[in-house]
């Protein structure tokens, strides 16, 4: 196993315009897209001019912020230049929070990618446009290894990724250190933590114990198996939004506090100084999106 030869960078060494932070997975099933909701929420709960860009085809996220598609969104337009992504940006109706819903092609992006010229850095070159704007750009991102996850991988600052305390999973957390290691991607920031979890359960106790143990960098908030984040996608909102003072809400506070102190992620108050702090960020970006209505 070649996690330990992993060189994960400080929080100093990311001093770029806007941090890319991907929620992803190789497995399925495991809170992705629950909690690149509410965290992208609280992050622009915190300051953060925000956005969400939901890579999955199946669209979680999208439906859960109350978002559409749009008609000109496939990822055949998008690479090929015939679609920027600024012109796709909705606002969702919470300050600082903008969306880049999903489509369903987005099954094929991987596909579409393998036709283009530098197929691994098209995420990345892609998202420039979006750097000025931005604190703080979320991938909600599709399980599985393909073309696509190695963009997501070259483009993001840090790598946010659920665990369910299973052997599986946990087999999968070290694949995903055995592939950063060996593309050589030393600055990538990894933080893993558990999802899901349910204490009454010996097996997850013997292997979350276990898996900290194995690897130091899980961060130290938990999120439970309960019906209250459940619920999210039944009142298609973030936790946070809907019961800001609930136990669910405060473990999401927890966990993005964390992960906001290990990538040093802060409002750019400058850049923002004259924008009305419950302001969409997608209204700055206004004049590139051809008069279409913000």
């Amino acid at each position: 196993m070649r996690c330990a030869r992993l060189r994960f960078a400080s929080p100093a060494a990311y001093a770029r315009a806007v941090k890319i932070v991907a929620v992803t997975n190789i497995k399925g099933g495991v809170g992705k897209t629950t909690s690149a909701v509410n965290l992208a929420y609280l992050s622009a709960d915190s300051g953060c001019a925000t956005l969400l860009w939901d890579l999955d085809s199946q669209g979680g996220s999208t439906y859960a912020l109350r978002g559409e598609a749009h008609e000109h969104a496939s990822a055949k337009r998008l690479l090929a230049g015939k679609v920027e992504l600024p012109e796709l940006i909705l606002a969702t109706g919470y300050p600082r929070l903008d969306l880049l819903p999903a489509d369903f092609s987005y099954r094929n992006f991987a596909v579409q990618l393998a036709q283009r010229r530098h197929p691994t850095a098209r995420l990345l070159k892609m998202s420039r446009a979006l750097r000025d704007i931005y604190d703080v750009l979320f991938l909600d991102c599709p399980s599985g290894i393909s073309l696509l996850s190695e963009n997501v991988l070259r483009a993001a600052d840090a790598l946010v990724v659920p665990l369910v305390p299973t052997p599986l999973s946990l087999r999968m957390l070290v694949q995903l250190c055995d592939f950063i290691a060996e593309e050589g991607w030393s600055d990538l920031l990894l933080l893993p933590f558990f999802s899901m979890v349910d204490r009454r359960r010996s097996l997850h106790q013997e292997l979350i114990a276990s898996a900290r143990a194995q690897f130091p960098m899980i961060l130290a908030t938990e999120v439970p198996y309960w019906s209250e984040i459940e619920r999210m996608t039944v009142r298609r909102a973030p936790v946070p939004a809907t019961a800001p003072r609930s136990d669910a809400a405060l473990v999401y506070r927890a966990l993005w506090a964390e992960i906001a102190a290990r990538s040093a992620v802060t409002p750019r108050v400058l850049a923002h100084a004259n924008r009305d702090p419950a302001e969409s960020a997608v209204h700055a970006l206004a004049p590139a999106r051809d008069g279409l209505p913000t």
